[in-house]
């Protein structure tokens, strides 16, 4: 097995590829030459470099509602049944109801609207900071051992140390709350990234370096798609820690967002609404996490690993059983 050569080294009669480093291929020798063993057939393509198929119907899309059904038919139950006292724990019906009188009055669809605006560029800003560290202390070593040991250190500061530091130098206004979101989201995808490029083969940054690439052309075009996969899981690790930091966040004077719809319900004794306000974080947080896993897998779909290739057989059953239709 062996990595194809720049087009301009191919022989003719075979399939030339520009980019060689978009996506780096092994390829198989050829019995054609001198120059057999970098050769591609026309009729060979790599199957592991094809997007994958969208399916059509997802047998197991409904498995992951059975739980969260049967706990709201127990939770209802017990609430009129009289085994939860209501004035703390109320029924899901209750819930629900209080969720559309804030939608009728007008104020569901502003809490919503800031809260994603918090979490959108707060999760921008701390993806960007935290991929450009990543990319520096992975790929210099004498960059990892001057910044590394400070941000493992900041790593373990809480959440709420932050606040009176960040009102203090950005008043209690979106500028303080966007920062200490982002200050969220960077530790997961630094560490990620970081580790992702110390992982990766030596022999594909050998390749590289033959063909001329060094610093950020190495990161850029051998590195970072190498180590998508750790930095997809960085992404969503800090994705998740965005909407936790975002309630810390919205307790800095905050007059909109659901953690101030959370606030206002303990502060004013309405369980319901606290509640609601959880199920909206957690509902929104789940929308966003598969938003991000949808587009990671067009830039990781060349990956022959063991949960493509189970994907893969649930993508020609599906096909099959709609055949049959």
């Amino acid at each position: 097995m062996t990595v194809e050569r720049h087009p301009s080294e191919t022989p003719s009669g075979v399939r030339r590829f520009a980019a060689p480093f978009r996506y780096l291929r092994l390829v198989a020798p050829l019995p054609i030459g001198r120059d057999a063993e970098w050769a591609v057939p026309e009729e060979a393509p790599d199957e592991r470099l094809r997007a994958p198929r969208r399916r059509v119907l997802p047998r197991h899309a409904a498995v992951g509602f059975i739980i969260p059904l049967l706990i709201l038919i127990a939770w209802e139950a017990a609430c009129r049944s009289g085994l939860a006292p209501r004035n703390l724990l109320p029924a899901p019906s209750a819930v629900l109801g209080a969720l559309y009188d804030l939608a009728r009055r007008g104020e569901l669809l502003g809490h919503i609207g800031i809260t994603l605006f918090r979490v959108f560029f707060g999760f921008l800003l701390g993806t960007i900071v935290g991929t450009v560290l990543g990319a520096l202390t992975g790929y210099s070593s004498w960059w990892r051992r001057l910044l590394d040991p400070m941000l493992q250190a900041l790593q373990n500061v809480p959440s709420i140390a932050w606040v009176p530091l960040f009102i203090l130098w950005l008043g209690i206004f979106e500028a303080s709350k966007v920062t200490l979101i982002a200050v969220g989201v960077f530790f997961p995808v630094y560490l990620n990234l970081m580790s992702g490029i110390q992982q990766v083969d030596r022999k594909l940054v050998e390749v590289g370096r033959i063909y001329g690439y060094s610093g950020f052309a190495l990161v850029w075009r051998v590195l970072l798609p190498a180590t998508l996969p750790f930095y997809v899981t960085g992404l969503r690790g800090g994705l998740g820690l965005g909407w936790m930091f975002v309630l810390a966040a919205e307790f800095m004077g905050a007059s909109e967002g659901l953690g101030y719809l959370l606030i206002d319900g303990e502060q004013t004794g309405r369980p319901q609404i606290i509640i609601a306000s959880i199920l909206l974080f957690a509902l929104l947080g789940k929308l966003s996490d598969l938003a991000l896993v949808s587009v990671a897998r067009h830039y990781t779909g060349w990956q022959d690993s063991f949960r493509a290739a189970s994907e893969k057989q649930a993508d020609v059953a599906d096909q099959r059983r709609l055949e049959t239709l």
